[in-house]
């Protein structure tokens, strides 16, 4: 359906408090909205929300994994066009994404089942989704967001150090967080960044990886469960896939970028007729007619270092067990 559908949907059986998933595109163009179950070949699991998790299940036997990254002169020229807008004030932030090929002997039902990840989407035969990443929080009239901007090869010496101390990731996750302050004000009252710059850990099939997040909280109104779907429509696409300001950075995005992101940097979660939590559609694997792709890209800034740019997207391709 499209999001005027899904948005008077999501509405409605927020104000009968009745619970849906769903599932929204990058452009807002197809969006999934189910009351009360998923569909059959569809799983979502959120851990420690407000709906089931699904048990992670063992693999079987251990599987291969490889990909075969565009080259870095391929990316240079998109970085190049993204940086020449960057370097003339039309975006402060831009997220350059690419798809790349990959081979495993690994079924993206098994990668659903396998992985270990807070928030995983499996949509049939077409994509699955194991992503780090929470889009917005909302709980006892409150919304919160977690904007992740910042991703190190945890190996490294001293990465924890690097990574928080880097000024382009400093200058990058500052204005990833204020892009979402000025959002969540558009919702919500009493907007404040919580918590600022923590580490995660994320465990990958390859190496270990430290990702860099921000905690940002507002109040709602009162009734906010009759307007869940303004709210969500309203907050889209996620700043942290896209940049800023945003309206000028998604044309940048659009020119820059040689293919369709589809359900990629969309969002997907739970509601349960009170709480509701969601993800952003990162770390994810498509079937494109039989061949598989993997999707992944970086927050680009005038500060920015091509071959690290170009390194970060090839870290972010894996699959989180181990």
């Amino acid at each position: 359906m499209n999001s005027l559908s899904a948005k008077r949907l999501m509405n409605e059986l927020g104000e009968s408090k009745r619970a849906f998933y769903f599932v929204i595109d990058y452009k807002m163009q197809d969006c999934l909205v189910y009351p009360g179950s998923l569909p059959e070949g569809v799983k979502m699991s959120i851990k420690d929300s407000c709906t089931h998790i699904q048990q992670k299940k063992e693999k079987q036997t251990e599987g291969t994994f490889a990909c075969s990254p565009v080259s870095f002169e391929c990316y240079q020229l998109a970085y190049e066009k993204v940086r020449h807008q960057l370097m003339i004030g039309n975006s402060y932030l831009c997220n350059l994404t690419f798809q790349t090929p990959i081979e495993t002997s690994y079924r993206l039902e098994e990668i659903f089942d396998s992985s270990e990840a807070p928030y995983k989407l499996l949509y049939k035969d077409k994509f699955v989704v194991f992503s780090p990443e929470t889009f917005v929080r909302i709980q006892d009239g409150c919304i919160y967001s977690y904007p992740m901007k910042g991703t190190i090869d945890a190996s490294l010496p001293n990465a924890e150090q690097q990574i928080l101390n880097d000024e382009k990731e400093m200058a990058e996750h500052a204005t990833i967080t204020d892009l979402i302050r000025n959002d969540l004000s558009i919702v919500s009252k009493n907007v404040r960044v919580t918590r600022y710059r923590y580490l995660d850990l994320i465990r990958t099939n390859g190496k270990d990886l430290l990702q860099v997040s921000s905690e940002i909280t507002g109040e709602l109104p009162e009734d906010y469960h009759s307007h869940i779907g303004d709210i969500l429509f309203a907050l889209l696409p996620a700043g942290s896939i896209c940049g800023a300001p945003k309206p000028k950075t998604l044309d940048i995005i659009l020119a820059s970028e040689n293919y369709d992101r589809g359900f990629y940097t969309g969002i997907f979660g739970y509601f349960d007729g009170d709480k509701l939590e969601s993800a952003v559609s990162i770390r994810f694997i498509e079937n494109q007619q039989g061949e598989l792709v993997y999707k992944s890209g970086g927050g680009i800034t005038t500060m920015s270092d091509c071959k690290s740019e170009y390194q970060e997207l090839i870290d972010k391709i894996y699959v989180p067990f181990y």
